[in-house]
């Protein structure tokens, strides 16, 4: 239970879902963790949520913080560097779902907060942490995708293409990275049982979200949506030494849906 023994994680989005799984796991692996969301009431039920772990062996802090925001951002990394003086893995892993609406419809302002969570968020998370990670010659950086970063639905433009540019930034980011030992990995979780999922299944089934969620279970050749502690597991292994061969890569988690595509 030390495969992240005197490491410290940031992780954004962290107040709950995969984000909050993750600082979970990696506290009780022995990782100092630094919890950001722009949500305080979440993250003061966070804290109460790790609080209970009593046999982890790292630490923890929860700090507000919008990833939209250049400024937040950077006083948040500040922080963790007088603190810390090391960043050693950054979870950049806050996102938004958006709205499902067809491209003609979907508000040009929602477009863009998407997009601002989702793809600025990350990219203001990495471009913040990297001066540290070069200096200390080293890092991991994960940034959570979907399946939908490889693939698309109707009517969700927005959520799509946020993650779909994810995987340019990852792999650029990784190709300028690699030679100061910092790795940029992405992941691609399918469906997963998280506030936003069920929040999804009330917003475009309000009268049977159970039964729509059933339906979507069906579709997924394991059966079953994934628990958020299985996704965090995967940010566990790329935070960890393990995949210190890995980089520029994307990580599939989606109970099997991707591999039912057909491929050109």
């Amino acid at each position: 239970m030390s495969r992240l023994l005197n490491k410290v994680a940031f992780i954004t989005g962290a107040a709950g879902g995969i984000g909050l799984a993750a600082a979970k796991l990696f506290l009780q692996e022995g990782a100092s963790v630094i919890m950001a969301d722009r949500d305080a009431d979440l993250l003061e039920d966070a804290r109460a949520s790790m609080e209970e772990l009593t046999s982890a062996e790292g630490s923890f802090n929860i700090v507000k913080t919008d990833v939209t925001s250049q400024q937040e951002i950077e006083q948040t990394v500040a922080h963790i560097q007088r603190k810390f003086n090391r960043i050693d893995i950054a979870v950049l892993n806050a996102g938004i779902p958006g709205a499902n609406m067809p491209l003609e419809d979907y508000p040009v302002e929602l477009f863009d907060q998407v997009m601002a969570v989702n793809m600025r968020g990350v990219w203001l998370g990495m471009r913040a942490v990297i001066p540290l990670m070069k200096q200390q010659q080293g890092g991991s950086i994960i940034m959570t995708s979907s399946i939908q970063g490889l693939s698309a639905l109707p009517g969700t433009t927005a959520y799509t293409t946020s993650k779909h540019a994810l995987v340019g930034m990852m792999k650029g980011a990784a190709l300028e990275l690699a030679e100061f030992g910092i790795r940029v990995n992405a992941i691609h979780p399918g469906y997963v049982e998280t506030p936003m999922m069920e929040a999804i299944h009330h917003a475009v089934v309000p009268d049977a979200p159970e039964k729509f969620q059933a339906s979507i279970a069906s579709s997924v050749p394991m059966g079953r949506y994934a628990k958020a502690d299985e996704i965090a597991r995967l940010m566990l292994f790329l935070a960890s030494d393990e995949s210190s061969y890995s980089t520029g890569s994307s990580f599939l988690a989606d109970g099997g849906i991707l591999a039912a595509l057909p491929t050109f």
